[in-house]
């Protein structure tokens, strides 16, 4: 993180609604900082699938439990941090989405989707924290 970096944070309960105020957040973040087009999409999707995987394999659903996003603003870039309150994974060990055994499967394609996605993509804390990074155009 750069000197000249804007910070946002929000705490978020750990349910499925909370998929759409994401989505808000990230309307919000857009228009305030003038993201463009393409990397608005990118970060909507990337986003929305960290989110869910926090609330459903971070978090197991547990309304207990809270998820932190923080958006970082720097000259360079715009990084999103999501970390669930669980017990983390392997993020080296996720099986590949594009296998044949896996195509027909209904879902593990999020970390797939948000490493084609990002710029960068990190899995820190033992897979607790994500950190998204999208480059300025």
């Amino acid at each position: 993180m750069t000197a000249s970096a804007e910070i946002q944070k929000h705490q978020l309960p750990s349910e499925i609604e909370t998929l759409a105020k994401v989505e808000h957040i990230i309307e919000e973040i857009r228009a305030d900082y003038n993201i463009p087009e393409d990397i608005y999409g990118n970060i909507l999707v990337s986003l929305s699938e960290a989110t869910n995987n926090a609330i459903k394999h971070g978090n197991k659903y547990d309304s207990n439990k809270t998820i932190d996003l923080i958006f970082e603003n720097t000259n360079e870039e715009y990084i999103f941090t999501i970390e669930d309150k669980g017990e983390g994974f392997d993020h080296e060990n996720v099986p590949d989405p594009t296998h044949p055994d896996n195509l027909e499967k209904p879902d593990g394609r999020g970390i797939f989707i948000m490493k084609n996605l990002c710029d960068e993509i990190e899995f820190l804390d033992e897979g607790k924290i994500v950190k998204l990074h999208f480059n300025r155009i």
